[in-house]
């Protein structure tokens, strides 16, 4: 057994203190929360870094490692990030530092790497041993005059160094590389953006400092992404993410269709989306491909080198590209969106959500108060100096005195000063000049550097005590971040691209999503539907559950739409390759649809937007409606026909020619003209046929000039010409005559 122990002070409980638990764990859970906001998750409004990116970019300067000087280590670098500011794994310092090198990720890479650093397939960079790098131009400007206290330091974790809390930041770093990152209860998103747009905002911004989002939008359109792509958002959308500081950009791949010659041709895809792995997206591809669908693709390869080149191969040369696109997009990562989140330390202590303006406001803010420091710096330079140079001149002036009384006093210091009137600092640079110095050139030399740092001064003074003048230098420095980024160069070049969706046909966009193929679909009497292969004649052969039998059997495309009538009056629309296969007995319809318990399915059919069809009810009332208006988006259906127990929606026939003719059960047949009914979307409809009693029995549309035929039970045709018909030609809602000789007992027009 090892030894008991035991509280301190022998465990007499005087040192146990209790805590309320609720208290400890707010407390602690808003200190780390806070700890994860300010160090870690949210960028710095004025430099547009997190502390992680901010110690490895300050190391590698403490380190020399300029855009001029040789490569090192990762590994190297790595080490001195960790050992000297930021205590945490070493793996976290390179994930960071490797994608502040992948031009892929950032915009502006601010790490120039060497080796490899990972690629667009979202492979991983090699290990820090075996890579290489330094900084960029962007470091350089993002630290320019950290030497000349432009911002505030602190000590470091040890408190044996100190780091700068902020970087000067003459880059337009926020802005120009996005940001990302989760913190506790709140997240960034930033995209990158073109930097030569960014400094055209700013100075509009300075020249009107009450600018709005939409007039800076006009400068700064959209984001610009490394790798590319084409923004489909409109403009006011664009301008409400920027003013609200959230919302989100649609982006699509960008494609171009390239000709194989005899009328075929394959698209070939140039540009991503951000952050859309490649090797990801063409997976995801592959398996919608053998899932069947995409049934416009035949075929995906990915033939890139260093540039993105992704073919699709559509199924034929018939194929519309611009549909067979939009598919893609619609199901897969060749079009992401990127959402906006401007949540960022505000002056580099208050996390909030903030505009373009407010955004580009604190950075020029920023940018002013690093001029005046620096400005300031430089003047108590000028002023030490130019008491040294004072001193020199006395010297000079007396040069022979100076010399005795070096050679002659014991103590010269207070002697020289009690002389001349010298202060401590010029005396210690008498006594510290060399001989080689007293040369007759030298008093020269002296006079003209006083004069220049004296014009310095006063030009810096000037500068310190006028606004405008600030102002002036401040835009002059985004001026020229803006020459070495222009648009004109490799680098300034705008990558992404905006345009409008094309309008394309949302109904031809959802067929291109399904394979089509043959089909017939069979409705039971009981209501179960189920989709056999192929279009199949003889349905003598189907089976069914015992009581039932086949309702309705028609032949569709799994492409189609299938439209469900029921006694209610309500409409129900599946899609064709939406229905269950044809093994068994198929699947109720009351699972798939919300339908009625005290209803049944009237008919079904495959929908024709161009038809037209007459709905009539048991009483003979009735209406023509449009095919079109009887689609239903949703479970629920659609009400079409008013109809209230007993009476049932009951016949349904398509609108051809121009005369009706109806049958009532009371064997009276009228024929009206087909104008005479109304045309609506819903409603309880209009009577047909007056009955003393009974109701309809069957109702059909046809052309006078071809007569009206029926089939009788033996299957022969009868057909009665207009003349032939007359006797039962009146208005719509009269009694009609008894039916001619020879219909069909059942009172139906087909036996």
């Amino acid at each position: 057994m090892g030894q008991e122990i035991l509280p301190p002070s022998g465990g007499d409980g005087d040192n146990i203190h209790p805590v309320d638990l609720k208290a400890a764990l707010e407390e602690r859970y808003l200190r780390y929360a806070l700890s994860t906001i300010m160090h870690r998750a949210l960028p710095d409004v004025r430099d547009g870094l997190k502390p992680v990116h901010r110690r490895i970019v300050y190391a590698m300067n403490d380190m020399g490692l300029r855009p001029n000087a040789a490569f090192r280590k990762c590994a190297k670098i790595v080490g001195e990030v960790m050992g000297n500011y930021h205590p945490h794994g070493d793996q976290s310092i390179y994930d960071a530092l490797a994608r502040l090198a992948q031009d892929f990720s950032q915009r502006y890479t601010l790490v120039n790497g060497q080796g490899n650093f990972g690629n667009i397939d979202g492979d991983s960079p090699a290990a820090m041993r075996y890579t290489e790098s330094k900084m960029t131009v962007v470091s350089e400007l993002l630290l320019e005059g950290i030497d000349q206290d432009a911002v505030d330091f602190r000590d470091t974790y040890d408190e044996s160094n100190s780091e700068p809390i902020v970087l000067p930041g003459a880059f337009p770093n926020l802005l120009a590389n996005g940001s990302s990152g989760i913190a506790v209860g709140m997240a960034t998103s930033i995209p990158s953006h073109n930097v030569h747009e960014v400094c055209d905002a700013a100075l509009h911004l300075i020249k009107h400092p009450d600018a709005t989002v939409e007039r800076l939008v006009e400068f700064i359109p959209g984001p610009d992404f490394p790798t590319g792509g084409i923004i489909i958002d409109s403009k006011e959308s664009i301008i409400e993410s920027y003013r609200t500081g959230r919302g989100g950009f649609r982006v699509r791949a960008k494609w171009e269709t390239e000709d194989l010659g005899r009328g075929g041709y394959q698209i070939v895809v140039t540009e991503i989306p951000f952050q859309v792995q490649k090797s990801r997206l063409i997976e995801k591809i592959a398996e919608l491909l053998i899932a069947r669908k995409l049934p416009l693709l035949e075929d995906i390869r990915d033939e890139s080198a260093e540039d993105i080149r992704i073919v699709l191969v559509p199924k034929s040369r018939t194929v519309d590209p611009t549909i067979l696109m939009e598919s893609m997009f619609k199901l897969t990562e060749l079009e992401s969106r990127f959402p906006l989140n401007m949540n960022v330390l505000s002056m580099g202590v208050i996390p909030r959500v903030m505009a373009l303006n407010e955004v580009l406001r604190e950075w020029l803010d920023h940018r002013r108060e690093v001029l005046q420091r620096r400005s300031r710096f430089r003047l108590a330079a000028i002023d030490k100096r130019l008491e040294i140079l004072g001193g020199l001149l006395v010297a000079y002036l007396n040069i022979d005195e100076v010399i005795r009384i070096i050679r002659e006093e014991d103590e010269p210091k207070p002697v020289m000063m009690a002389r001349w009137d010298l202060t401590d600092v010029q005396v210690e640079a008498i006594l510290n000049m060399r001989l080689r110095a007293l040369r007759k050139l030298e008093e020269f030399e002296i006079r003209k550097e006083h004069d220049e740092l004296t014009k310095e001064k006063a030009d810096i003074e000037a500068l310190l005590a006028s606004d405008e003048k600030q102002w002036q230098t401040v835009s002059w420095e985004i001026g020229e971040v803006k020459k070495k980024f222009a648009k004109a160069t490799d680098i300034g070049r705008r990558r992404t691209q905006f345009a409008e969706a094309p309008e394309t046909d949302e109904e031809a966009i959802q067929h291109a999503m399904i394979e089509k193929e043959p089909i017939t679909v069979v409705v039971s009497e009981k209501g179960w539907i189920r989709a056999l292969k192929g279009h199949i004649s003889d349905t003598s052969t189907l089976a069914f559950k015992e009581g039932d039998g086949l309702k309705v059997a028609f032949p569709a495309q799994t492409t189609d739409k299938i439209l469900i009538v029921t006694t209610g009056g309500k409409v129900f629309t599946l899609g064709g390759d939406k229905l269950p296969g044809g093994r068994g007995h198929g699947e109720p319809l009351r699972i798939m649809i919300d339908m009625e318990n005290d209803q049944d399915v009237l008919t079904a059919f495959v929908h024709d937007a161009s038809r037209k069809m007459l709905i009539v009810s048991t009483v003979g009332n009735g209406f023509v409606v449009p095919e079109a208006e009887m689609v239903a988006n949703t479970r629920k259906g659609k009400q079409i026909m008013n109809v209230s127990m007993p009476d049932e929606t009951k016949l349904l026939v398509p609108v051809t020619g121009d005369h009706v003719a109806v049958v009532g059960e009371n064997r009276k047949m009228l024929v009206f003209p087909l104008s005479q009914m109304p045309e609506m979307t819903r409603g309880k409809g209009v009577r047909l046929q007056r009955y003393k009693d009974g109701g309809i029995s069957d109702v059909r549309c046809f052309a006078i000039a071809d007569g009206l035929s029926w089939e009788d039970s033996a299957g022969r045709t009868f057909t009665k010409n207009k003349d032939e018909l007359a006797e039962w030609l009146a208005d719509r809602a009269t009694a009609g005559r008894t039916v001619p000789k020879g219909f069909p007992r059942s009172g139906k027009f087909a036996g």
